[in-house]
Formats: C-alpha cells, structure tokens, sequence
C-alpha cells in the first residue's frame, strides 16, 4: 500500500542542490506506474522537467513526456504566471481579447511581478484547476505533482491566502486563493520535502515542516536524495575514525590488487578511510534528526552514472519499492 492512498496533490520542495526536480519527476513515473495518468507540474520557469526527460521546452500546455512502468502515462506542464493570468482573464471574465491587449500594454508584467501574491495565487491555482477538473474540462488526472519552490519559500508560496490579503479582501480573486487554500489544507494535498544527509539541508527541512505545520499544510514524507552507501562495516569504520586502521591490511589489500604497496599511498588511503568514517558518523545524526520528524522517509541512491532517464526509471522504482506511491 502506498503511504498517501487518498493525496491527489504531491507538492515537492527542497533546498536548492538536494534534486527536488529530479525527486518530483521520479515521483511523477512511480505515481503514473500501473495504467495512472499524472501531471507533472513546474512553477520556477526554470524548465527543469525538460532537461530530465530530454525533450523540447515545455509550453503552456500539457504534453506527454514518458509512459510509466507497467502502462501509464507521465503529462508535464510549466506553468507560466503571464499565460495562466491571460487563461484566467478568460475563464472567469470572458476577457480573451483585452487578456491580448492588456499584455501589449505591459499590464499582465504588471499584475505578475509588482503584485507577487498575484503571481503566486495564478500558479497554485493552475495546479488546482488540474486536480480539481472534470474530465470535460480535459484529461483529469490520477494525482498532479507539483516541482515547487524552496523550502525556504514554501510555507509563504503555499500560503496564498495571506499573500492577497493587501490585494483583494472580496472578489474573484479572493475566491480563487480561497479555493486554493482549501485544497492545499486538505487531505488530498501532501507537502514533502527533499533532502540529503548534510546539516544545512537537514535543518532546513526540519524549519520547512516546523512552518508548513504552523501555517496548517499538511507535511508528506522526507525524501533522502543522493545517499551513499557505507564502504566498510562498522567494526572497521569505527576503528577508521579512530585511526587505528591495520596498515599491514591495507598493504596486502593493495598487493592483491596489483598495486605497490608505498607507504605514501597508505598515507593517503588512511586519510581517505578516516574521511570517509567521519562522513558516515554525520549521516548517521542527520538520520536521527530527520527521524524525530515521524514522517515516512524514503531513500534515494547517488547514481554514480549520472542522472538520465533510465536513472529516473530506477528511482521511481525504489520509490515505489518503500511505499512512496
């Protein structure tokens, strides 16, 4: 069974540099695998999804950027502030043509970087239009997962309510963050966060759910990016931070690789072993930090290889593996 049976909204953020891009897209595939349909959603202008997927561009619309594992089918769409204004002046207002003017004129630049809130109530509710549609308003979607802001940002992105108050206390557009909100807050929305094991990040994430919770968002599961996996067993590691590692080992261990045995080359390896031991002794407390979150956590692998599309394939699949979708 899948941790979130009933979240039809995946919002994903992180610290920049943890890959909550490429966690968001794995997820994406993981939640599509099976015969599902999900929207693949990026808020940034920073075409990222793109880039994973090695694909043109993304419009301003939804285009089908992989099939999932075991059918399904993966859609992506970025969001652009200026289109969905223009999209909205449409819907609500019947404003196609003067939505047109209006751009020549310079008022949508207007309405999306001099009012922020606005910018941030269009694409939330882009994405909500997208969990929310029925299927004669186009394809209606399993889950919709959102590639959102940092962490650093996420609570105030998320929070457009408070972001229009000094906008619109009545009206259309107050009804549109309105309607936002109770998606957002509801239990068909979960806001994970992306991390790895290095203190800054981890105590970001911690901060990012401390506000999420505060401001009445629901916090998903922490997803662990690029772990690395120890490379000796915890007797030798613990003698490795001590310095107390055998060098007669180390000498024969070089002997049977066809290496020569000098004493710089153990210097450099017993430097290496008590590095590597130090490195693994931090993991260890930021996964006891993160673990006092009590969220579902996932782990992530640092592929070696570099990412790709079939090292996106791979992390959907481990995801999916630990109970993520």
């Amino acid at each position: 069974m899948a941790d979130f049976p009933d979240v039809r909204l995946h919002v994903v953020t992180g610290k920049g540099g943890t890959g909550k891009t490429t966690v968001a897209a794995a997820l994406g595939l993981a939640l599509a695998a099976g015969g599902r349909m999900v929207l693949l959603t990026e808020v940034e202008g920073r075409q990222g999804i793109a880039q994973l997927f090695d694909c043109p561009p993304l419009p301003y619309e939804e285009r089908k950027v992989a099939i999932a594992p075991r059918g399904g089918d993966l859609y992506a769409l970025a969001i652009d502030p200026e289109a969905a204004l223009l999209e909205y002046l449409e819907m609500f207002y019947n404003l196609r043509r003067a939505g047109a003017a209006l751009k020549r004129l310079g008022a949508i630049d207007f309405a999306t970087t001099i009012a922020p809130g606005m910018r941030d109530v269009l694409l939330t509710g882009k994405v909500k239009e997208a969990v929310t549609r029925s299927r004669r308003g186009g394809p209606r979607y399993d889950a919709v997962v959102m590639d959102a802001p940092p962490t650093g940002r996420i609570a105030r992105f998320l929070n457009v309510n408070t972001e229009v108050a000094g906008l619109a206390r009545a009206g259309p557009i107050r009804a549109q963050a309105d309607s936002v909100m109770a998606l957002l807050r509801s239990p068909e929305t979960a806001v994970h966060l992306v991390t790895v094991l290095e203190e800054m990040p981890v105590q970001e994430t911690i901060d990012g759910a401390t506000e999420l919770t505060a401001v009445g968002l629901p916090v998903g599961g922490v997803f662990v990016n690029m772990v690395r996996p120890p490379m000796l067993p915890a007797a030798e590691l613990r003698r490795a931070a001590a310095g107390r590692l055998g060098r007669p080992r180390l000498a024969a261990g070089l002997v049977a690789a066809g290496l020569e045995a000098d004493d710089d080359l153990i210097d450099v390896l017993v430097d290496e072993t008590a590095d590597h031991a130090t490195r693994v002794a931090l993991e260890s407390r930021e996964r006891a930090e993160l673990a006092d979150l009590d969220r579902p956590r996932y782990e992530l692998p640092l592929l070696d290889e570099g990412m790709d599309l079939g090292g996106l394939y791979r992390l959907a699949a481990l995801l999916h593996d630990q109970g993520a979708a």
